[in-house]
């Protein structure tokens, strides 16, 4: 997997590349303030390399051996050819289309009303927005959301549980049969000592209870 990929070069802890959130939060299908008056002055076009923003096709005469991707749309929302972006980005669990017979991934989640009763289908973990397949993601803003909470989760139960099984215990802290600690960090308290020789010794010579006759009272009328 290359620097590019997911797990090389990132931000964060190192899960995404580091050009993944500027391109999200860049706007597309501008004007370009630079070439004005080029005929092909929209900006469609970002590079991986420079990470500064969007880029029209003049622009790319000053990023010559980058890395450029082409923004695409549908509906009024940016899209990448899956062809384009699978070889730089690992896309699994988003939901893909298929638009004007190309094969797309949406950028950024798209605003959606809660579907009507009965209906029954996915849902976007993140924005609710209806899916076609099983993914969990309609966006991959909404996958950069999904797998960052994920990483929180783990690591809060990793860090508790390492809590746990290495704490050690108070002073005066006894720990009873039911307690979650006993099963971590078993209590080293001794328990009760059998009895000694001279205790049972003593114990052997005491005398009993001295029991009255059943019919002692029945003697004394006579």
């Amino acid at each position: 997997m290359s620097d590019s990929t997911m797990g090389g070069e990132g931000e964060g802890n190192n899960r995404w590349p580091s050009w993944l959130k500027p391109l999200l939060s860049t706007r597309f299908f501008v004007h370009c303030k630079l070439h004005a008056d080029a005929h092909k002055s929209e900006c469609n076009m970002f590079c991986l390399d420079c990470k500064n923003g969007a880029l029209c096709a003049p622009c790319l005469a000053h990023h010559r051996d980058h890395r450029i991707i082409q923004i695409r749309r549908s509906s009024y929302h940016d899209v990448i050819r899956v062809s384009e972006i699978q070889k730089i980005l690992d896309i699994s669990e988003v939901q893909t289309y298929v638009i004007n017979s190309a094969r797309v991934v949406f950028l950024n989640e798209r605003p959606q009303q809660k579907p009507g009763k009965g209906i029954t289908n996915y849902l976007c973990e993140i924005c609710s927005r209806s899916l076609l397949d099983s993914f969990r993601f309609c966006s991959l803003g909404c996958k950069i959301v999904g797998v960052s909470n994920d990483a929180q989760m783990t690591n809060g139960k990793t860090k508790k549980m390492s809590n746990r099984v290495f704490a050690a215990p108070e002073v005066g802290e006894s720990y009873s049969s039911t307690s979650e600690k006993s099963i971590v960090v078993p209590s080293f308290t001794p328990s009760t000592p059998p009895p000694t020789a001279v205790s049972y010794r003593t114990a052997k010579r005491r005398k009993g209870i001295p029991h009255r006759a059943p019919f002692g009272s029945l003697m004394l009328e006579f």
